[in-house]
């Protein structure tokens, strides 16, 4: 079993506090950002930045929904981690200036599976999820 990663980035027209602040607020910006992956997604506590706990399925496939149920640190300004209570995913998603841009990353990694199982997970998986962040991005810089 080895760790899988899937990372996306983006440059944003638009000031670093700007886009900080639309990244933290999980109750009204996250549901416009989120794409069709996202389905029954749901704020249970707090709602903006670290404390915040949500909820949602993420269907990477048409056979592969992973049930999240994510809180929400802020080990750094710009830097928000979401670790998953059901499994071992973390995500980051961090807010860096780039002049008067901002840049948006997000990683995700997990303990993968064993075996051939896992091979084609370390394979696939990665891209996958890259996909879909990079639709999550680009709504992003819509809203923005």
């Amino acid at each position: 079993m080895g760790k899988v990663t899937a990372v996306a980035e983006r440059t944003i027209n638009a000031p670093v506090e700007r886009v900080r602040a639309l990244v933290a607020d999980y109750a009204e910006a996250r549901p416009k950002i989120l794409t069709e992956q996202y389905l029954d997604y749901t704020v249970t506590e707090g709602g903006h930045g670290a404390g915040t706990k949500a909820s949602w399925k993420l269907q990477a496939t048409s056979k592969r929904v992973r049930s999240v149920d994510a809180t929400v640190t802020e080990p750094s300004p710009g830097t928000l981690v979401e670790t998953d209570a059901n499994s071992s995913m973390v995500t980051t998603w961090s807010v860096r200036e780039a002049g008067e841009n901002s840049v948006v990353r997000i990683e995700t990694s997990w303990d993968g599976a064993g075996g051939i199982g896992g091979f084609f997970e370390k394979t696939f998986a990665p891209g996958g999820l890259k996909r879909i962040y990079d639709g999550v991005l680009g709504k992003l810089a819509e809203i923005v």
